[in-house]
């Protein structure tokens, strides 16, 4: 779990614990806010910036996959890490002007559902 503790209206600090998989939807999410706020082509400072935390952010994931204490089972762990080469992949194709941000937005979107534990029809 991580510990947060916010400041509350007063200036205190408040305790707040929160899940492991709240603190991966919540920087899923802000990740996602950035990629749909900017333009869908990188052909600005915003897009790209945008794609390379998107990139940072799966690469963290894909690191943490193949470590030995990860506790997801395999077949899992699989479908994350293929979900990750491609978000590097067409990462790097957005910011060569190639491809657009819709599918990076797309994929994160179906991993906060998933972390939200709904499930798709």
């Amino acid at each position: 779990m991580n510990a947060v503790t916010p400041l509350n209206g007063y200036g205190h600090r408040s305790s707040d614990l929160r899940t492991s998989r709240e603190a991966e939807y919540d920087i899923f999410s802000r990740v996602t806010r950035m990629l749909r706020q900017s333009a869908r082509k990188a052909d600005n400072n915003e897009t790209i910036q945008a794609v390379h935390k998107n990139t940072e952010l799966w690469s963290i994931l894909a690191f943490d996959l193949v470590q030995p204490d990860n506790g997801l089972p395999d077949h899992v762990k699989a479908g994350l890490i293929s979900l990750a080469g491609f978000a590097v992949r067409h990462g790097q194709a957005v910011i060569a002007g190639n491809a657009t941000t819709d599918p990076l937005i797309d994929i994160n979107l179906s991993i906060m559902r998933g972390l939200r534990g709904e499930v798709s029809a």
